[in-house]
This record gives C-alpha cells, structure tokens and sequence, in this order.
C-alpha cells in the first residue's frame, strides 16, 4: 500500500489560513483608519460650513440690531415730535381764549384807580396781581370780575399796603379767580 504523507499540506493550508486571516485583520484595520479619517474630513468641513454660517449670521445681526437701533431713536423722537405738536395745538387753542380773556379784563378794570402787574393764567384758575389806590377799589374790580362771563368764583389772596417813591402809599393785592367752563359762559349770556 502506498502511503502518501498529506500532513505537509495541512500545515501550509493551517500557515496560508493564518496568513489570510492576518491580511484580513490588518485590512479591516487600514479600512477603520482610512473610514475614520474620512469622518473626521467631513466633520471638519461641516464644523467649518456651520462657523461660517454662524459668522454671516452674528455679522447679519449687527447689522439688523443697528438698523433696530435707528429705528427705536426715530421712534422716540417721533414721539418727541408728537408731544410737542400736541403742545402746540393745544396753545393755539388756549391763545384764542386767553386772549378774549385779557381783552375782556380792560373792561373789567376800575379805570384810573388801580393796574395790573402780572396775570397768569394755569388750567382753570386765573391768578391777577396789581396795585390799587384802595380796598374799596379792589372790592369793585373783585364784584366786577365775578359778574363777568370769565369767571366763577374770586378769593382776594392778598393785600398789603406798598409805599412807592415819595412815600406814596397804595394797595397790592393778589386775587385767584376759576375761570368758566363754555357751556357756562353760554348759560350767561342768554341769560
């Protein structure tokens, strides 16, 4: 019988498996390398796109956050603006009646006996301040101003006696007057 030797070739079959399964373990190694360096090559690019990104987007928020800016300033001026145009429409409206009610007071004056100094004139009460010769002469221009279509009601605040040069002696006084509403100066004069 012959007999033929087969364990040679089981030791190169067992050497060519080890080999094979080396060859293999290195390549899956050199794959996972070369997959990780290719994820890391597309992380980065992503990382750097989205910087980017992010750039324009604060640089785009500077630019809107000026421009909201601007736009608050002309938003507090233009209200500014409003409060004194309103101002300003409501002294044209008090300037017509303020003026009626300084014309009125020449005819209210006791003529040649007393003068105004000052008169000023808030929401609904008139303050006049003058000189008279004496109280009688007040007294008539107090009777006078509360029967006019001006005025309600009249409070004497003060009166004092003021010398003047060569020791001329006269009455000042200071009267608070609440002027009337239209509807009442109406009332009036159809009365």
């Amino acid at each position: 019988m012959i007999r033929i030797n087969l364990l040679p070739f089981r030791v190169a079959r067992k050497k060519e498996n080890i080999r094979r399964q080396i060859s293999v373990f290195f390549l899956l190694i050199i794959l996972t390398i070369v997959a990780l360096f290719w994820y890391t090559l597309v992380m980065n690019k992503q990382i750097l796109t989205i910087t980017e990104q992010t750039k324009q987007v604060n640089f785009q928020i500077l630019q809107y956050k000026e421009k909201a800016d601007r736009v608050a300033r002309i938003k507090k001026d233009l209200k500014v603006l409003e409060e004194k145009l309103e101002i300003v429409s409501s002294l044209k409206k008090q300037r017509k009646e303020q003026l009626i009610l300084f014309d009125g007071m020449t005819d209210l004056i006791v003529p040649d006996r007393m003068w105004l100094e000052s008169f000023q004139i808030n929401e609904n009460i008139v303050t006049i301040k003058g000189i008279a010769f004496d109280n009688p002469t007040i007294a008539d221009f107090m009777e006078k101003l509360e029967n006019s279509l001006f005025f309600n009601k009249v409070d004497l605040k003060t009166a004092k006696i003021k010398i003047f040069k060569d020791g001329v002696m006269l009455k000042s006084f200071e009267l608070r007057c609440s002027k009337k509403k239209s509807e009442e100066k109406k009332q009036k004069k159809s009365k």
